[in-house]
């Protein structure tokens, strides 16, 4: 009895969220047309994304800062392309985190290194996007409004910060931050790892990858990239990496590339092969 008191007011509660931050059809046509790839999960999962953008909306904090204006369209691009690696997870993978400062353009940060000699570096970065743990996720809008661009060079910034954040709350690539592999490695860590070690010696090799080369930064960016990727140009990283592709479409329990595959065989226009006699 307790549970279904439960269930039913878990079920009440989504019901007036999805009132108060419905999306207008008009916007959410938009959205799509702007992020071409959103379409392949709009049409396998229904409304399922949809749905999770309009509870992300409810349940998380945006901010626009540096004089951005947050309007709809910019809140529904944002909330659309994070709940993209959720379909099959839930909106409570998210759970880590309470909100999203967005700024107009890529923001400079100061810089402290020190290198294996121990001499200190300062240097500024230009971030798109950074995810600290337990605080809000900082975007760049111009990267954000320019995803759909961009995807085909397997780029979403979006996507990346918060592959950072399920990264972060379950401890995904931690263990591989670990030279030596400890005994009993899962088929996760064990293919993520040797995707990663061989990734590392192309980029060192200056060959061509279907990643970008940051990836080669540490695993949580190789695991962050390699997200970016599967999601907007999972053709590309699934002929390139087909091991890690399919431990990524395990994770996340989707399969990008095969949707994409169906729904432009689905979009080809039929041939007429001729009349009945």
């Amino acid at each position: 009895m307790w549970r279904d008191w439960v269930s039913r007011w878990r079920q009440t509660r989504e019901k007036a969220a999805l009132e108060r931050r419905a999306i207008a059809d008009d916007l959410w046509k938009r959205t799509l047309i702007r992020y071409p790839f959103l379409r392949r999960s709009a049409d396998a999962g229904g409304n399922e994304l949809r749905r999770l953008a309009s509870l992300f909306l409810d349940r998380k904090e945006f901010v626009a800062v540096g004089g951005l204006r947050l309007t709809n369209d910019v809140a529904v691009a944002v909330a659309a392309q994070a709940c993209l690696p959720i379909m099959e997870l839930g909106l409570e993978a998210y759970d880590s985190f309470v909100g999203i400062v967005l700024h107009p353009d890529q923001v400079l940060a100061n810089r402290v290194v020190s290198d294996e000699d121990g001499v200190v570096h300062e240097f500024e970065d230009a971030l798109s996007g950074e995810m600290v743990d337990g605080g809000p996720v900082m975007l760049s809008w111009r990267d954000v409004r320019t995803a759909g661009q961009s995807a085909p060079a397997g780029y979403n910034v979006v996507i990346h910060e918060f592959a950072h954040v399920l990264d972060m709350a379950r401890g995904l690539t931690a263990p591989l931050f670990d030279k030596a592999p400890g005994g009993g490695e899962s088929e996760w860590l064990a293919t993520v790892r040797l995707a990663y070690e061989n990734f590392v010696e192309r980029v060192d090799a200056e060959e061509d990858t279907a990643l970008d080369p940051y990836a080669a930064e540490s695993p949580s960016e190789f695991f962050a990239v390699s997200s970016e990727a599967f999601f907007v140009a999972p053709a590309r990283l699934k002929e390139d990496q087909p091991a890690l592709y399919a431990q990524l479409a395990q994770f996340y329990r989707q399969d990008p590339e095969s949707d994409m595959a169906a729904r432009a065989t689905m979009s080809r226009p039929r041939r007429c092969t001729g009349a009945p006699s």
